[in-house]
């Protein structure tokens, strides 16, 4: 005995029971694929937060420089979120992500409009506070807040490159 039913998509065609199982295995599949795209967006917006709080730039800012580590150093952006969460909680940031984030934290903070004393391959070193208060340093510290803007400073943003 075949079962069939009529298609949502092209209401005049019969369905199988085959094409209904085909059917029903891609929206389980299109299923997980949601929800694991629900839980990486997620964690890259805690990520974003996290950074935000790091390096005292804008959630915009934020999210390039975290598109940016991820670009530049060809790791998938939610494992990039991943080790930046944990490296929040206490635990380490592998090298090449640490130092790229360092450099991004510093192009954003240039880029919206707060003055930025680092040169512009490296983060300053530590101990270094300079006039911006200290950002990432490349010996393994964690990036410190930047200097806030004072209200004459604030909206003035350059444009942007």
């Amino acid at each position: 005995m075949a079962f069939f039913a009529l298609s949502r998509i092209q209401p005049l065609a019969l369905l199988s029971a085959t094409d209904l199982a085909a059917g029903y295995d891609r929206l389980l599949e299109e299923n997980r694929h949601l929800r694991r795209a629900v839980t990486s967006h997620a964690v890259i917006d805690q990520a974003i937060g996290a950074v935000v709080t790091l390096g005292q730039i804008a959630p915009e800012e934020a999210w390039r420089a975290l598109r940016d580590v991820s670009q530049r150093t060809n790791v998938k952006l939610r494992t990039v979120a991943e080790h930046v969460l944990g490296y929040v909680q206490g635990g380490t940031l592998p090298e090449p992500e640490r130092l790229e984030l360092a450099k991004a934290i510093v192009r954003y903070r240039r880029c919206g409009g707060q003055p930025a004393p680092l040169g512009d391959d490296l983060p300053a070193p530590a101990g270094d506070a300079g006039e911006g208060g200290g950002a990432a340093a490349p010996t393994g510290h964690r990036p410190g807040p930047a200097r806030p803007a004072s209200a004459g400073e604030r909206g003035t943003a350059e444009p942007r490159r």
